[in-house]
């Protein structure tokens, strides 16, 4: 549905997007992640028509859409801050940019009304922004986004000014709504934890470069880049050579991991694997693998998080466990994980 191809866009000295290609299909909710500055809301901007680019190309439908006008896009952006008016009531809001199309009185009550009740504010229209909560008003910016019927719409960190419960209710609702109104998502955020919840496929941004493109699954648990690999979630890296199923250390001697396709014996390259896929055992239980001591035990409700020193290792590796977990720090432990468990990438930190 929307194809973007070679989009190159530069701000003096900086260059923001580098040849930048996706595509993305219709009725999908997909996400563009990366740190600050990293390009994804430039791509944004460009998208809706509030920044033109250097190079490259952006088509909806086969259509060029950076010939077309922002408001004669098929387009609505949900800004972070929301940009409600305060003097309007949601529902005067929400009819806003009907009202501007001219569309007739009673089709425009009709659209707000069954948009209102999709988002479950119909009880609240007649309010003011500021009597609502911040996740009632990130609904009406929702309904007001989407009772245009948009073809595609973005969303710019659009739960980043709610508190984490609400932000987790809110995740839920956006995904509710995105399946019930069949409307192509495309959503930029920073929160790792946001996107792998809510898109249905990633792609992950880093200094202007699209670094991978994939299922929220496959890019946790088969990272192809070192960015990737230490960006998306927590992940212990260790870095040596390739070897046959193994990760060829210096300090550490092998450790089991699966390489990559295509990637050759011998080569540089980086070990991750994961927190929860480390088993944590009592010093001496088992042969070979890593040892080190128990630094610090933190625990939150589901999951105790394990931070072990091993000597040799530059960060403290991490280790998840369900529920409390009965190690004590300063405990020597030993540390292991089955080949299928990590992930051997090309490259080095």
């Amino acid at each position: 549905m929307l194809k973007i191809d070679g989009i190159t866009r530069r701000f003096g000295d900086v260059t923001a997007l580098d040849d930048v290609s996706l595509e993305i299909g219709q009725g999908e909710f997909f996400a563009l992640l990366g740190p600050s500055g990293c390009g994804k809301t430039t791509l944004l901007r460009i998208i809706a028509g509030f920044e033109t680019p250097d190079g490259g190309t952006v088509t909806l439908d086969g259509e060029d859409l950076l010939g077309r006008q922002p408001n004669r896009r098929p387009i609505s952006l949900m800004f972070q801050s929301y940009a409600l008016f305060p003097h309007m009531t949601v529902a005067k809001n929400v009819a806003y940019g009907l009202e501007r199309e001219k569309l007739p009185r009673q089709e425009i009550k009709k659209r707000v009304g069954e948009v209102l009740e999709t988002v479950g504010l119909s009880a609240h229209g007649d309010r003011k922004p500021a009597q609502l909560s911040g996740g009632q008003r990130q609904r009406v910016a929702l309904a007001r986004s989407i009772v245009k019927r948009p073809r595609l719409l973005l969303l710019d960190e659009p739960l980043s000014a709610l508190d984490k419960k609400v932000r987790a209710d809110m995740q839920l609702e956006l995904k509710r709504l995105q399946n019930e109104v069949g409307i192509t998502f495309v959503v930029v955020t920073h929160d790792q934890e946001e996107a792998m919840s809510l898109a249905d496929r990633i792609a992950v941004f880093e200094h202007g470069h699209v670094r991978q493109v994939d299922e929220p699954v496959a890019l946790y648990e088969r990272p192809r880049t070192p960015f990737v690999a230490d960006f998306v979630g927590a992940n212990n890296l260790f870095e040596g050579t390739t070897g046959a199923g193994a990760l060829l250390t210096e300090d550490f001697g092998p450790l089991p991991g699966t390489p990559l396709d295509g990637l050759e014996e011998g080569a540089k390259a980086l070990l991750g694997v994961r927190p929860e896929k480390i088993r944590l055992v009592e010093a001496g239980t088992v042969a070979g693998g890593l040892k080190g001591a128990v630094l610090d035990v933190s625990f939150y409700g589901g999951v105790s998080h394990i931070s072990v020193d091993v000597p040799g290792h530059v960060r403290p590796v991490l280790v998840a466990v369900q529920g409390a977990s009965g190690v004590q720090p300063g405990a020597e432990v030993d540390l292991s994980w089955e080949a299928p468990d990590a992930v051997i990438i090309p490259g080095a930190r």
